[in-house]
This record gives C-alpha cells, sequence and structure tokens, in this order.
C-alpha cells in the first residue's frame, strides 16, 4: 500500500503546465490570464497592488476615496421625469424551503432574508407611503400567507420577526405563489400597480399542474413579476419576467445575488415605483385619470370604541371623511365606502417620484478657485479642502478620491490625460465620477455641497437645501413689499 502522506500528483501535459502559469503583470491592475485544454479561460486580477500608501504611511485616504465613490454611485441614475404608478400593490414572495438554509450567504440565506426584508419593509413604506404590500412563504410545497395585503409596516414587521423561530424546509411551489397572489391582487383597483416580488433561493420548484397556464393567467391579469435569485438564474423564472414584462429587459427584473452587499442592493431598488407603460389606443389615454380620496383628522374618543378594519377597541383613530366609519391607521382604504384614505403629507412624500431631484455636478479645482467665497458646504458649514499644490495638480490633474493634499497619490482609477472642463462646463448628473475638490454644486442654485449633504438631499429629503433657501428668501422679499407699500399707503391716508 502507498505511504498516504504522500502528496498526491496528476500527470498532466507540458500544454496544460504552461496553460496554467500565473505571471506577474506589469502596470495598473496587474493580472494572471490562463486557459484550459478544454477552451475555458480564468483570469486573476491583483486589485490590492493598486492600493497605494500616502505621505503618512497608511491608506486611510485610500478608504475615504473608496467610500465616497461608493456614495456617488448610489446617486448616479436617472433623474428624467417619468410617469410612475405611485400607488402599488405589492406581494413579496419568500422561499422558506430548504435550500434557504445554505451558508453562502452569512450567517444563512434564510437569516440575512429576513433581516434584508425587514429592512426593505421600512424603507418601501417611507419610499411609497399611499401603497399596500403583502407577504407571502413558499415551503413544503405550498404557498402560506406572512401577511394580509395592507398599509402598516408593524404588522409586517412583527410577522417577519416571528419568522426567526422557524426552519426552512421542504421544497418551494413557484405555482402555488403565484396563484396566491393572483387571487390576493384580483381586487386591486386599476389605477394601481399588481406587482409581485419573488426571492427564490431554490433551483427547482415542486408545482401540481402547469405553470405555464399560471403565467398566461398573470400577464391577462395585467401582474408584472421580478424574481431575485440566490443560487443561479432558473429557465422558469426568465420565462417568467420576461413574459410578464414584455417592455423590459431580462436584465432589470431579474438578478442573482453575488453577495450580501448585490444582495441588498437589488431588493432596495424595488422600492422605486416603475415606470406606468404608454396606453395602446387613443380612448385608453383620453380616460380620466382622477382619484377619489379622503383625508380624515384623527380623533380621540373618551372610551375605546371599535376599529372597522380590525374591530380592536381603540381610543385614536380617524374617521371617513364620506361614511364617518373609524379606521386605527393610514394609509387604507375605508372597509364600508371602499374610499382611499390619506393624509397630506403621504402624497407629498410620493412626489419626488415623479420629480426626482437632478443629480448635482462635480466641482474642479478651477471651477472652486472661481467661487472662493464658498469655503464651505452650505447646509452643514463643513470647512471644505484646500487645494493642493501646484506641482501635485500638475502631477494629477484628476483623481478617483477627493478631498485632501495626498488624495490624488491614493486614487484607483487615474484619469490623467483627460482635459480639465471649464468653470461653465455642466456635466450632465456627474458621470465623470467622485469630484476631485471635494465639492458638488447644485447646477439651480450654483451652491456647493459636500458628499455627506448630497447623499442626504437625494436619498432623504429629496429637496435641494439652497434651492428652497432662495425660495424663502422670495417670499420673505416679497412680503417686505407688500407690507411697505402697505405702509405708504396709511401714510398717504394720513397726511391727506
Amino acid at each position: 500500500m502507498a505511504d498516504s502522506d504522500q502528496d498526491y500528483v496528476q500527470d498532466i501535459s507540458d500544454d496544460e503546465v504552461e496553460a496554467h502559469q500565473v505571471t506577474r503583470g506589469s502596470g495598473e491592475g496587474s493580472t494572471a490570464r490562463g486557459s484550459g485544454s478544454r477552451g475555458g479561460g480564468w483570469e486573476v486580477t491583483r486589485t490590492w497592488e493598486n492600493v497605494v500608501e500616502g505621505a503618512d504611511g497608511t491608506i486611510s485616504s485610500t478608504v475615504e476615496g473608496l467610500l465616497e465613490a461608493d456614495k456617488r454611485k448610489r446617486l448616479l441614475k436617472d433623474t428624467t421625469p417619468l410617469q410612475r404608478g405611485i400607488i402599488r400593490h405589492l406581494l413579496l414572495v419568500l422561499d422558506l424551503s430548504s435550500a434557504m438554509s445554505e451558508k453562502d450567504l452569512r450567517p444563512t440565506r434564510y437569516l440575512l432574508t429576513i433581516t434584508y426584508t425587514i429592512a426593505f419593509v421600512t424603507e418601501f413604506f417611507e419610499q411609497n407611503p399611499i401603497s399596500q404590500l403583502g407577504i407571502i412563504g413558499m415551503r413544503d410545497g405550498l404557498a402560506v400567507r406572512i401577511s394580509d395585503i395592507s398599509g402598516n409596516p408593524n404588522d409586517h414587521i412583527s410577522r417577519l420577526q416571528a419568522l426567526r423561530t422557524e426552519e426552512p424546509k421542504g421544497m418551494p411551489s413557484l405555482q402555488n405563489a403565484l396563484e396566491m397572489t393572483r387571487g390576493a391582487l384580483f381586487h386591486a383597483p386599476t389605477h394601481t400597480t399588481r406587482e409581485v416580488l419573488i426571492i427564490f433561493g431554490s433551483l427547482l420548484s415542486s408545482d401540481p399542474g402547469d405553470i405555464h397556464a399560471t403565467i398566461a393567467a398573470l400577464v391577462n391579469a395585467h401582474i408584472t413579476v421580478s424574481v431575485i435569485g440566490l443560487a443561479a438564474q432558473v429557465a422558469i423564472c426568465n420565462t417568467l419576467v420576461t413574459r410578464t414584462n414584455p417592455s423590459l429587459p431580462p436584465t432589470q427584473t431579474y438578478n442573482v445575488a453575488l453577495n450580501e452587499q448585490h444582495y441588498r442592493t437589488l431588493l432596495m431598488t424595488a422600492t422605486t415605483p416603475p415606470t406606468t407603460p404608454h396606453q395602446s389606443s387613443a380612448e385608453e389615454s383620453n380616460k380620466s385619470s382622477l382619484l377619489m380620496m379622503g383625508f380624515p383628522s384623527r380623533i380621540v374618543d373618551q372610551s375605546p370604541t371599535l376599529c372597522a378594519c380590525h374591530s380592536k377597541p381603540t381610543r385614536g383613530g380617524y374617521l371617513c371623511s364620506r361614511c364617518s366609519t373609524k379606521v386605527c391607521s393610514l394609509p387604507t382604504s375605508c372597509p364600508a365606502c371602499n374610499l382611499t384614505l390619506i393624509l397630506s403629507t403621504h402624497l407629498a412624500r410620493s412626489y419626488h417620484h415623479l420629480f426626482p431631484l437632478r443629480n448635482w455636478r462635480e466641482v474642479s479645482w478651477s471651477r472652486a478657485s472661481s467661487s472662493s467665497h464658498q469655503n464651505a458646504c452650505f447646509a452643514c458649514l463643513t470647512p471644505f479642502p484646500v487645494r493642493p499644490s501646484a506641482s501635485v495638480s500638475q502631477d494629477r490633474p484628476s483623481s478617483a478620491a477627493a478631498g485632501k493634499g495626498h488624495r490624488d497619490r491614493m486614487s484607483l482609477k487615474s484619469t490623467r490625460g483627460k482635459p480639465q472642463a471649464p468653470p461653465t462646463d455642466v456635466s450632465k448628473g456627474g458621470q465623470s465620477g467622485v469630484s476631485e475638490s471635494g465639492r458638488y454644486e447644485c447646477e439651480t442654485c450654483g451652491c456647493f455641497f459636500c458628499i455627506d449633504c448630497d447623499v442626504f438631499a437625494h436619498e432623504v429629503v429629496h429637496n435641494c437645501p439652497g434651492c428652497q433657501s432662495r425660495e424663502g428668501e422670495l417670499v420673505a422679499r416679497q412680503a417686505a413689499v407688500e407690507n411697505g407699500d402697505g405702509m405708504r399707503m396709511e401714510g398717504v391716508e394720513n397726511g391727506a
């Protein structure tokens, strides 16, 4: 018997050895390339060789540049005003089968999905306050209802937290889940969207019948389906999203998560309302798009009374503006007259989807020098970095990191040789990436902001502080002029 402690050496040819040689490349981003005897290819990129120490002997500047580039990457999206369905009915389908117990996503697919789903529910109602959401699960070849369609995020979060005590088991059934979603969205009003988002972690589906007939029924019901895969692409999922979204490419409706961060990004992308497709006929496009809504006021009873939505005794609530039926939370539909009940703030928070805040452009050092009076962020008053010396500027005219004197030496992707934009140039949506001066300018008001205020303005408040302050100044000036004219008129009358 051979000695088991010796290393096993496979007999391979000299050609295969040469094909798998790893050689050190030269220049930025050294790579190692090779190809197997069966025609397959592979490539290894040494990204760590691009990290260069700064003058202080640390890589903190590189880390700051990477973080700032990641922030700007989330903001550089299309801001073209489009017609979107801001009143949405979305059903979230979760895979609760045994495939979700895999640990390729830490801690497990199951626990990570529950954590991300809770964050998704909070963000969904933050971005879509007048929409409705429901959650369905797939396990043991059946479709189980986790939470009913409602506009209260607390109901969904409490049901999701209860799933932590359970274990994934069985096999999923796409057909049963799609049939349940079709029945739940059957009574959705025509002015709302009918959407289904499936988180699918398995590579198979245990269906009792013909799933293609179910897909045809979804198409007839105008229900759109999107899928986020956790394992690999499945052919039936690709067919599902292609037939229910004929106007969109499959890359926008079916994606496979590569890692935890990519998984969260794909899930949070679904919080943006979908675009409304164009009407096929002139008769349909000429139909009235007005929608009747009620704006009730909150009341507090002296003694608890039953609400019509949950049949629970509560003291506080809202009375329907049409039939005076009591509901405990908004937004919702009146259980008696089916009137949509919302607050005015809910409608205002949905407005930014129709007219999004335009991306702010990067400010070059030449532009920053011409506006030397703006030495701090207009919103948070954080001082901007000082321009580096002329020698450093000539060596590194542009870099991927913004801010500090030696940041140019730390860039991961140098843009050496690119011409500097003139001060009057307006970049379209900041496509060049991160600002070299750490400043970002609103094209409307011309104010400079830091990267943190840029992220906060575009992702939270959806308004420009500079533009809003100018509107306030105009209103104050107009009021002052009106008051001044009134005082003059009073003086004339007294003199007479």
